[in-house]
Order: structure tokens, then sequence, then C-alpha cells
């Protein structure tokens, strides 16, 4: 797609159905920075670095934001299913780790 048939796009969908099923965009984004600040504050307090599984829940609250606009909007709340489930499976993923890692440093021996 050119340049300007991108541009004309995005505008169409910015104030059109986006700007209705989202609200204003200055309040939609300061709220979508609050709960993200909030996120980033902890993981650098915890784990001093953000982890797939933070991203997984900034995701999350990118669609809460938006659902505080319009409750309704069924693809936002299955979004957020979506993020919780690969945050959860992240989780698990980064707990295998320290097992393959022992298991690689007891074949180098």
């Amino acid at each position: 797609m050119k340049r300007d048939k991108v541009l004309s796009t995005a505008e169409e969908y910015i104030n059109g159905p986006r700007a209705k099923e989202y609200g204003d965009a200055y309040d939609n984004f300061m709220r979508i920075a609050d709960g993200w600040n909030i996120i980033v504050k902890e993981a650098h307090s915890t784990t001093g670095y953000l982890t797939p599984q933070h991203v997984a829940l900034m995701m999350d609250w990118l669609k809460t934001a938006r659902l505080l606009n319009d409750l309704s909007s069924t693809d936002s709340w299955i979004d957020k299913c979506g993020y919780s489930a690969l945050g959860s499976e992240f989780s698990d993923r980064e707990s295998e780790i320290p097992k393959k890692i022992r298991l690689v440093c007891r074949e180098v021996r």
C-alpha cells in the first residue's frame, strides 16, 4: 500500500470507528500510560527489567483502558483473555530455563 493510502486509511480509522470505540485519543492514551507506568515501576523494582509477562500485562491494560470507554467491545474482552493466557505460558517457559541450564552444565562436565 502506498504511503498516501496508508495515511488516508489511518485518518479514516482514528476519526471514525476507533474514535467512537476508544473515546478521545488523548484520554485513552493517558489511561494506558497510567497503567503502563505502574507495571514498568513494579518491573524495575522486582526484576530490574521488563519481561514478556510484563508486556502481556501491558497489552492487557491497553485493552482494559479501551474497554473503559466501551464495555461492549467483544474483541477487546477476547484479546484480554489471550494476553493473560500468553503471560501464563511465558511464566511456564521461564520456569523451565533454570532446569535447562542445569542440564547443559551437567553435560559440559
